[in-house]
């Protein structure tokens, strides 16, 4: 007779199984435990997420509700992957406003909007450097659609990072001439405004 632990299904999520929790990436279900909350016996689902050294605790019947979901399946990866090689769109609106759009859509645990971030925010060596929280929010999408394609696809995260970087190659990207006339009217443009305030 098998030693093996049989594996514990509730809401369509089993034990050992990998998962997307939107506000932290990829993790594996780990145990469903019983806890008693107020004198009320509440299940949940133990999520470990190594990378980060952190777990999280569950109740198992709001598990759709918080947003909790299977691992992209291989069409969605592929969706991802080919919004990669799509013409960054980027709005001429506030940083501030951008950046709490990025956030949000890195946070929605949607593998295709995590991937539009990182299309929108990548920079290839010939372009102008991100300032810091653009950095941020590039590394933080990154790392996130990294982590499920190498969990989907079973193959290491360098090789799934290696697989992003040569579809982002791919993209259509401004280079040479027009982009350092574009980055120095930039510039012009930065100077006009410390003009106006001083």
């Amino acid at each position: 007779m098998s030693t093996a632990k049989k594996a514990v299904v509730r809401q369509g999520f089993r034990t050992g199984e990998f998962v997307v929790y939107p506000s932290h990436g990829v993790g594996q279900i780990t145990a469903i435990e019983e806890q008693e909350v107020a004198g009320f016996k509440l299940e949940l689902f133990v999520v470990s997420f190594a990378k980060d050294k952190m777990t999280l605790r569950v109740p198992t019947a709001k598990a759709a509700s918080v947003g909790l979901r299977k691992l992209a399946d291989a069409e969605i990866v592929g969706k991802a992957l080919a919004t990669l090689t799509g013409r960054a769109r980027v709005k001429r609106t506030m940083w501030s406003r951008r950046a709490q759009e990025y956030e949000a859509k890195i946070n929605s645990g949607d593998l295709v909007a995590i991937a539009e971030v990182v299309r929108d925010l990548y920079r290839s060596e010939a372009q102008p450097e991100q300032s810091y929280s653009e950095r941020q929010l590039y590394e933080a999408a990154i790392d996130r659609m990294t982590r499920e394609i190498a969990v989907v696809e079973e193959i290491t995260e360098t090789e799934a990072l290696k697989k992003i970087e040569g579809q982002l190659a791919k993209s259509p990207r401004r280079a040479g001439k027009g982009e350092a006339a574009e980055a120095s009217e930039a510039e012009e443009g930065d100077d006009d405004l410390q003009e106006e305030a001083a």
